[in-house]
């Protein structure tokens, strides 16, 4: 019995594939960036002046939307930088680390908002209508054009998804304010100052929960959304020769690329080179594989693996 194990490179089947990773989007960064940080200035003063802990709150969740702006950009950043001996994947995690801290960092500023509005209902506070009305606008706009720059890119990559969804959902909560402002000039009810900004912490939790979700599952190196574990072995499974597939493994090594490893049992092992070729390029056409660990084993090599590890 022998056994061939290939980290699949490209005369032997290791292969990166091409990335999803978002190449073009520093613009995109810094105008989101800049425009929400203008923005954020103008709803505190405005907030403050008018009395309105809508617009502070949405400010607050702006000063987030900036935060994991920068952090995604930063992590974008670091994943093209190459390996080292230390880091052999180079640092490619970055980017699940950013979007597990900005899905944190979005809950811990939800509490606050709804904690600072609970207090509001009983002691509401006069808010100036035409001021909300007037800032809220200019965040519908702003929100609008930060969330277009990343629409192209939200498919491919976690970040890109967070950012472009934060931005929506804040212009939608903005419209939300501009209703309101309206509402108050009209009725003089105070009491929907705070109402509104439960709701848009509530609109912030339903947009945040998937976001924690997939980056916490990604940090814990479970099987990337999108990819079918189960198909990936019934498609190896159902290859010529295979007789056996175990220790398949598949897990991301950031929000673009996912990582497999796995050993294959065959009947005969003279054609490996070919047949890894072969491997390379449909386990990444099929299933978005960027970086595929193969190691072949001849005939009934029985390896002794732990009831956990196999799949």
């Amino acid at each position: 019995m022998s056994q061939h194990s290939s980290h699949q490179h490209p005369d032997h089947g290791h292969h990166h594939g091409h990335s999803h990773a978002p190449a073009n989007f520093g613009f995109a960064f810094g105008c989101g960036i800049i425009l929400n940080s203008i923005f954020i200035i103008v709803e505190i003063i405005y907030g403050i002046l008018g009395g309105s802990l809508a617009l502070l709150a949405d400010a607050g969740h702006n000063v987030s939307d900036v935060l994991g702006l920068i952090i995604a950009w930063i992590a974008v950043w670091l994943g093209k930088k190459g390996p080292s001996e230390m880091r052999t994947y180079g640092y490619k995690r970055s980017s699940i680390l950013s979007a597990l801290f900005n899905a944190i960092f979005l809950l811990v500023a939800i509490g606050a908002i709804a904690w600072e509005a609970v207090h509001r209902f009983s002691n509401p506070q006069p808010v100036a209508g035409k001021t909300v009305i007037i800032v809220a606008l200019i965040g519908i706009v702003i929100n609008t054009i930060t969330a277009l720059l990343f629409m192209s890119g939200r498919k491919n990559d976690l970040n890109i998804r967070a950012a472009f969804l934060h931005m929506a959902a804040d212009a939608v909560v903005s419209l939300g304010v501009v209703i309101v402002g309206f509402v108050i000039l009209w009725t003089g009810w105070e009491w929907l100052d705070p109402l509104v900004s439960l709701m848009i912490s509530i609109i912030i939790l339903f947009g945040t929960w998937g976001l924690l979700k997939e980056s916490l599952n990604l940090s814990l190196d479970a099987v990337p959304e999108g990819i079918d574990i189960k198909k990936i072995k019934a498609y190896l499974s159902n290859l010529p020769t295979i007789l056996e597939v175990h220790d398949l493994h598949v897990w991301g090594m950031s929000t673009t690329e996912a990582a497999l490893t796995v050993h294959l049992v065959r009947t005969e092992i003279e054609d490996n080179d070919e047949m890894l070729q072969k491997l390379t390029k449909e386990l990444h056409d099929q299933f978005s594989i960027e970086h595929a660990t193969i190691q072949i084993e001849k005939g009934t090599f029985q390896c002794q693996l732990q009831p956990e590890n196999i799949i």
